[in-house]
Formats: C-alpha cells, sequence, structure tokens
C-alpha cells in the first residue's frame, strides 16, 4: 500500500504525539452551545470571546481550519483554506488569538473561492509577521484556472475568479505543487485524489477546456472541472492512526480517505474532518457514502461546511458514538 514518489523512494508520512484543529472560518456560530465530550477526542467550544464581550466571531460560506501538530514537545502550525473573504478571516483570526509569525506555511485544498477568497487579504494583513520563507502548500498548478459557475438557462457562465498567483509571489509567498504525496513538518498531503469508488465528481464548477486539438476548445465551450488539484491535509497521530482533512471532498469523501490510507500505508483510520460535498446528494448516494466510511471504521467523524444536514442526520441515526458537532471557533485534540 506504500506510494512511491517519482524519486522512487517510498514515501514516509512523518509521525504527530498530538494534533489540534480549530475552525477559523465556516457557516455556522452558536454561542451558547453545552459542554461536549468524547472518548477519544477533546472539544472545545467557543462561546463569548474573553476579554471581547463587545464582539463576535463572524461566519460565512467557505472554510478555514488552524492546524496545530506536537511532536517531541515541538510545535507546527499550519492555516488550511482561507475562508470566502478576508474580513472574516482576519477578524477570527485575531478574536482566536492565532499567532501568524508561528505559522510553518499556509495549505491551499482546491481552487473554489470560499476557499482562497480569502487568502490574498490574509496575506496583506499578516505577512510582516509571518517567517520569511513562507510557503503555499497547493494539489497541482489547475489551481490557478478560472472558475465558471453555471446558472440554470437560459442565463449565461458566470466567472468565479481564479487565485491571483502574481499577488501572492509580490507578497513572496511561494506557491508549492504538492502533486505527489507530500510530507510537512507534521502534515502530509495526498497529492492526486484516485477515483476508484462509486463517488462522482460534484461541485459544478468548470473550466475552459485546456485540449487545444478538441471541438470544444476551438469553440470555446467550458467543460467539467475535474479537480485535479485537489488534494487532502493529513496527519498520523501516534497511538491513533490516520487524521483525514477533506476541505470539501470534490472528489468523494471515500476516495479522499482511501488515497489517504494508500499513500501513508495506514490501515488505521482515526478521524475523518471537514467538507465532503453532500449537501445536494441524493439519499440514497448519502446512504452508500455513509456504508462506505463505516467500512473504514473511523473513530471520529467531523462533519463542516459543504456536507449538508441528511448526512450528519444519517450519521447520527448509523454512528452515533463516532459523529462529533462541529461550530465556528471549535478546537478539537487528538492523541490524548
Amino acid at each position: 500500500m506504500s506510494a512511491t514518489p517519482s524519486g522512487g523512494m517510498p514515501f514516509a508520512p512523518p509521525v504527530v504525539d498530538r494534533l489540534a484543529v480549530r475552525v477559523v472560518v465556516d457557516s455556522h456560530y452558536e454561542r451558547f452551545l453545552p459542554k461536549a465530550t468524547h472518548p477519544v477526542v477533546a472539544i472545545e467550544h467557543v462561546g463569548e470571546i474573553p476579554g471581547r464581550q463587545m464582539t463576535t466571531l463572524a461566519g460565512e460560506w467557505g472554510l478555514s481550519l488552524h492546524l496545530e501538530a506536537v511532536c517531541a514537545g515541538e510545535s507546527a502550525q499550519y492555516l488550511l483554506d482561507f475562508g470566502f473573504t478576508p474580513e472574516i478571516i482576519n477578524r477570527n483570526f485575531d478574536l482566536l488569538d492565532i499567532e501568524a509569525e508561528k505559522l510553518r506555511g499556509l495549505i491551499l485544498s482546491h481552487g473554489h473561492r470560499d476557499h482562497y477568497g480569502g487568502l490574498v487579504g490574509f496575506v496583506t494583513q499578516h505577512r510582516s509577521s509571518m517567517r520569511p520563507d513562507m510557503a503555499l502548500y497547493i494539489g497541482g498548478e489547475t489551481i490557478f484556472r478560472e472558475k465558471w459557475l453555471t446558472p440554470r438557462e437560459p442565463m449565461p457562465p458566470v466567472s468565479w475568479g481564479a487565485l491571483d498567483r502574481i499577488a501572492l509571489t509580490a507578497q513572496n509567498v511561494l506557491p508549492c505543487a504538492c502533486e505527489a504525496p507530500t510530507a510537512l513538518d507534521g502534515p502530509f498531503t495526498t497529492g492526486r485524489i484516485e477515483r476508484t469508488s462509486f463517488e462522482v465528481i460534484t461541485g459544478g464548477t468548470k473550466v475552459k477546456a485546456e485540449d487545444h486539438f478538441t471541438d470544444a476548445e476551438r469553440r470555446g465551450q467550458l467543460v467539467l472541472d475535474e479537480h485535479a488539484d485537489e488534494h487532502g491535509t493529513c496527519f498520523i497521530v501516534k497511538g491513533r492512526g490516520l487524521v483525514v482533512i477533506s476541505s470539501c471532498g470534490h472528489t468523494g469523501i471515500v476516495n479522499t480517505v482511501r488515497t489517504a490510507m494508500k499513500v501513508a500505508n495506514v490501515d488505521k483510520l482515526h478521524a475523518v474532518i471537514g467538507g465532503f460535498h453532500l449537501g445536494m446528494a441524493p439519499l440514497d448516494y448519502i446512504a452508500h457514502t455513509v456504508d462506505a466510511l463505516e467500512a473504514l471504521k473511523p473513530d471520529v467523524v467531523v462533519p463542516m461546511h459543504c456536507t449538508g444536514a441528511n448526512f450528519i442526520e444519517a450519521m447520527r441515526r448509523r454512528m452515533p458514538d463516532r459523529v462529533v458537532a462541529s461550530n465556528l471557533g471549535s478546537r478539537f485534540t487528538f492523541g490524548l
């Protein structure tokens, strides 16, 4: 099951003692949540912000997660995705007292605006506090392609924009394409997600065809975005197993998890976290997904962002002891 990158050597993912995942941007915030407990994950919800009684965390459609891994007493912190707008990520970043100078790197899961929209504004505000050699880890160069939304006819396609490479390089944030599994200081990225399950690509965006010899290219037509640049961010927690973070899961949450297990050569799945893009999925498709996840035997599932209420309800019926509710500002710590 081990992966072999282009250099020919088997992929060796890092192992951490502890992992904390904090929700910096998501669309849901409930201030008065009761204290929650779980046998294998510490859950901390945020209500009133200490010393900041006259303000509050703000939600929007999008996702951003702060990741902190600890190994041998040393902390390694990353920011995964950046929400839709810089105003929200910068506001919540400040209220949650996260320190930009402690970030080892930035990670972008895929090229949709609700994940990269706040990036340039975040970098602009915090670049002076960051390390000089700040990298942005991406799944591939296609992440910079313009994405198009296709409303119902007769409405024409609408551009959803593209990630601004020039603005990033002007701030000395250097994109690093991780098309193969890549080990960082704590996490690893999956590289291209294999499409081997029953799942279909979801998400609805389109891109301009790149094959200059196709009829579609000659006519300037748009084709389905295959999300070749989407990758997962993962951790191996010592004594617990694999934690897989799927920010949106356009290529399928089961495909994402199976790819992560394969490249890490790990059979024990500890947690699955993030957006699973099942909000618009048919009920039978959701049931099939729950079946497949149950077969993978995760200890914890933490749905966020675009996962959808029907999947969460199905999980509560099928695996009530494993599904954990998320909230803006919450922190989940694995490796207790």
